[in-house]
């Protein structure tokens, strides 16, 4: 044993070998010690929230560790002052980049909890949480750069000038893009709409929204044609959420004139009926018929009812009014067109 103990001390290379190996044995102590913990303490608790950061923090702990033993080891080497400083930043580098990884990790579970645990008055919601990602990588990302950029030395008072004056630049050249940008974050954290609602823009296109980036929404119409908007143009447009409001029930209205003479309690039966028999129409809330007007020609009745959702407003209006022109012929209520007489007066020329 004094042998080898005497053999490693004459052998720099053999040195460097046994602290790399005493380094790894330590690192996997350390994991299996610190884990075995956490995963007690996990266990007592519902969530999988513990799981994903005891996951998360794993490897970066093993390999810190083991970077600690390799850079004392290395420095066993009696190395110059260069290849010391060298060493030690890229450890120090290597070391950031797995904790902001683990970091970016347990971020974004942590945010994801709290979308899905908290009410909706809660800041952190699910339509929210793109934002809050964003800002999460902002902060990570941003962090990581100083710690990599004070290993290596770097004066970051100079380059944070110089960035602002690169910043100013930069905004003038691309203030429509960063103007996009803006409105994205505003849109994100306003929530004016979210996935999967329907909406109306302010140019009259409607449809589904499948995607709220950065830059652009984008809608995808009821024909399949998808439309990229600016978020700037959004933000300052004019729109309609139809899903919007407690739920997601709408109301579609068919408005219809019989001709004056008319059993006014009979077409509104027969109207009531309609809306009885339709396979889109949901009993609550209950479907209505008003009696809006006397119109030029015609008595003006209106059928309103709800359907579940948005998407379905155009097979229902097909439904009803289909039915509501069939049932009016059976049952002999007349729907009065506008009608012209063309009288032809014949005169004697004039001589």
């Amino acid at each position: 044993m004094e042998y080898l103990q005497d053999l490693v001390r004459g052998n720099p290379a053999l040195e460097l070998i046994a602290i790399l190996v005493a380094a790894v044995l330590v690192a996997l102590l350390v994991e299996l010690t610190t884990t075995r913990v956490l995963m007690r303490l996990a266990s007592k608790t519902r969530t999988d929230l513990d799981d994903v950061i005891i996951a998360a923090i794993r490897r970066p702990l093993f390999l810190s560790v083991f970077l600690v033993g390799a850079w004392f080891g290395l420095s066993r080497l009696d190395p110059s002052d260069a290849a010391r400083f060298v060493t030690r930043a890229g450890l120090i580098t290597l070391a950031v980049l797995l904790w902001s990884s683990a970091a970016m990790r347990v971020g974004k579970a942590l945010l994801t909890h709290l979308a899905g645990s908290v009410g909706q008055g809660g800041v952190v919601q699910t339509r929210t949480l793109p934002l809050f990602e964003i800002v999460l990588k902002s902060l990570v990302l941003g962090g990581a750069a100083y710690g990599i950029l004070l290993a290596w030395r770097v004066d970051v008072t100079a380059w944070l000038a110089s960035a602002g004056i690169l910043g100013i630049a930069i905004g003038f050249a691309a203030k429509d893009t960063l103007a996009n940008l803006f409105s994205g974050i505003f849109i994100l954290a306003d929530a004016p709409y979210k996935l999967g609602d329907f909406i109306v823009l302010g140019s009259g296109e409607r449809g589904r929204v499948t995607d709220i980036g950065v830059r652009s929404t984008r809608i995808l119409t009821r024909d399949d044609i998808e439309i990229i908007m600016p978020n700037a143009a959004i933000a300052n447009a004019k729109i309609i959420n139809e899903t919007g409001g407690p739920h997601e029930k709408e109301r579609v209205r068919v408005s219809v004139g019989v001709a004056y003479g008319s059993d006014v309690d009979k077409v509104r039966a027969v109207l009531m009926d309609v809306a009885a028999s339709s396979k889109y129409l949901i009993e609550d809330p209950e479907p209505r018929v008003r009696f809006r007007a006397f119109g030029e020609s015609s008595i003006d009745f209106q059928l309103m009812g709800w359907i579940e959702e948005p998407v379905l407003r155009g097979r229902a209006l097909d439904e009803l009014n289909t039915e509501v022109y069939k049932r009016f012929a059976a049952e002999e209520i007349l729907i009065p067109f506008p009608q012209r007489d063309v009288h032809i007066v014949t005169r004697a020329p004039v001589e």
